[in-house]
């Protein structure tokens, strides 16, 4: 199998050009190709396909082989891929994912992608839809006990569903106690991804991450952009903000327009090879 392996921020996914080609068992060469010893190491494979409703399709399987809807760092560096491959020329393109068709604009330098604007849509408040297990209308600074301490969370869908909270200070807190517990929660059904938030100013955030699936992560796309979200609806911030991760920053915007996010970063290629599978 040949791949390219890239990263946004320090998200780092192995990349296949499946527009001619299927992988079969994709959750286990996932889990296999992930792999930081005895595979390429990543946080998870990324499928690039033909799209009957876009110019392509993305499909991606976390490290565990789990399958995801969608990934805001793994779109940036769809968007470079087939750019810089030749497998496109244009420098706006439609994306299908499970979480619907994203829309992207790259920019471009020497003839090669080096950062990408994202559309990320609307963000979706209603618990049911995230899916949280609640009757509210919203879940806005609501209270959840782990480990007999009260958590204020926050839960947004930006195509996959995250919890936002916010604490004093993420160098220190317990990401790998807290985050897994909050992942497995009994609220969430489908598990959740867990953002640990510190308010620098109120147009700096800075953030961790526990992905569902996947553990402590150097970026999230998607949980930048709901981060943003839950800060303008705790009175945190304003609608446009950089977002400071492990991996670096993320210029994350929630348009008063049209209502949709909007999340800009850049896209890096690591190395290529062939591995077997």
């Amino acid at each position: 199998m040949k791949f390219t392996k890239m990263q946004g921020l320090g998200n780092d996914y192995i990349y296949v050009d499946c527009t001619e080609n299927i992988i079969a068992d994709t959750s286990t060469v996932s889990k296999k190709v992930s792999d930081r010893h005895f595979g390429i190491g990543s946080d998870g494979l990324v499928l690039i396909m033909k799209s009957n409703i876009a110019d392509f399709r993305m499909r991606m399987f976390n490290s565990d082989g789990s399958e995801s809807e969608m990934c805001g760092n793994a779109i940036r560096c769809v968007g470079k891929y087939v750019f810089d491959n030749g497998l496109t020329d244009k420098r706006n393109l439609t994306i299908e994912t499970l979480a619907g068709i994203k829309v992207l604009e790259l920019k471009i330098e020497d003839k090669k992608v080096v950062q990408v604007r994202v559309d990320m849509g609307e963000p979706i408040l209603e618990p049911k839809k995230i899916p949280v297990d609640s009757d509210k209308d919203r879940f806005i600074s609501e209270s959840i006990e782990i480990d007999c301490n009260n958590y204020k969370v926050t839960a947004i869908s930006m195509g996959n569903p995250h919890a936002i909270t916010y604490v004093d200070n993420t160098v220190d807190f317990p990401l790998y106690e807290i985050g897994p517990k909050m992942e497995t929660h009994k609220l969430f059904p489908r598990k959740i991804n867990a953002e640990f938030v510190q308010v620098i100013d109120r147009t700096t955030l800075k953030m961790r991450v526990w992905e569902r699936g996947a553990g402590e992560t150097l970026a999230c796309g998607t949980g930048a952009s709901a981060v943003l979200v839950a800060s303008v609806l705790n009175g945190l911030s304003e609608r446009a903000c950089t977002i400071k991760l492990l991996g670096g920053d993320l210029f994350i915007e929630w348009s008063e327009k049209d209502n949709h996010v909007y999340m800009t970063g850049p896209a890096e290629k690591v190395f290529e090879g062939e591995i077997e599978i």
